[in-house]
């Protein structure tokens, strides 16, 4: 069991957090389209709170129990390895996320439908 709540605390939660940052950068570049200050304030409000609660109540419970399953399978089967693999594998998506955002813009993290046309 502590194994299981220090990878809750120092790695998942940590990429759930870096998550709701990139949804966050999504809610402030979409919000660019509402050109009224005060809906443009209240859509961003509404939608941070919106992307926390689903950060919170869904994706990390949902991260938690795969890494959680997969401890168990990978025990029953020989060894930490899926686990591993499923945490590098997050690691690299997030960077891979935060790389793109940062380098090239919040619209090249989003598919092409969803991108501003201004």
């Amino acid at each position: 069991m502590k194994t299981s709540a220090a990878l809750e605390r120092y790695y998942v939660l940590p990429c759930c957090l870096l998550l709701l940052n990139l949804c966050n950068e999504i809610v402030a570049y979409k919000g660019r389209l509402i050109h009224d200050g005060m809906l443009r304030t209240f859509f961003i409000m509404a939608m941070v709170l919106v992307g926390s609660s689903l950060v919170a109540f869904a994706i990390a419970p949902g991260l938690i129990w795969t890494v959680q399953s997969m401890r168990k399978t990978s025990r029953t089967t020989g060894g930490g390895l899926g686990e591993a693999f499923f945490l590098f594998a997050l690691g690299a998506l997030i960077f891979w996320l935060y790389y793109r955002n940062y380098l090239l813009g919040t619209e090249f993290i989003l598919p092409v439908g969803w991108r501003n046309h201004l």
